[in-house]
């Protein structure tokens, strides 16, 4: 196998959603600590990175979500999920559903005249973060990195 070799990089099983998963988790967490830095300053270039991080990590969501379920059919030929891998494909989903939530929050703030963001999204944003977390941590059980596989 050589290491340049288009097709194994293409097309190995699983390894786009292990590459692509840092993206909208770390634009995520930046757009939470833009938020919240914002709220606290009372800036709004600091809200304005927060919306364009948010963006970006939603919008990230879907080729991350499209390679894990590959990773799933490819990897394990559409085994029944059960275990790590069950939890793994809920949080990951529920994270990402919370993560345009977010996006959208801030979107209809953008648009609204006043652009007073909603305070019920801060608490929204520290449960996406954890849902964030626990699905990383999860995945990386199933990747080895976090233990046994």
């Amino acid at each position: 196998m050589h290491p340049f070799d288009l097709k194994t990089i293409v097309f190995a099983k699983h390894a786009q959603h292990v590459v692509l998963i840092h993206f909208p988790i770390a634009l995520f967490l930046a757009g939470v600590a833009f938020d919240f830095l914002a709220h606290w300053k009372k800036q709004r270039l600091l809200a304005a990175a927060a919306y364009y991080n948010f963006f970006a990590a939603a919008a990230t969501t879907i080729p991350v979500l499209i390679t894990g379920i590959l990773a799933w059919q490819w990897q394990l030929e559409g085994q029944r999920l059960k275990g790590i891998l069950l939890m793994h494909l809920v949080a990951g989903c529920v994270s990402s559903a919370l993560i345009w939530v977010v996006w959208f929050m801030h979107r209809r703030a953008r648009r609204e005249e006043g652009g007073i963001l909603p305070g019920y999204r801060l608490p929204v944003e520290a449960m996406a973060v954890a849902l964030v977390v626990l699905t990383g941590h999860l995945g990386g059980f199933l990747s080895g990195v976090n233990g046994p596989s």
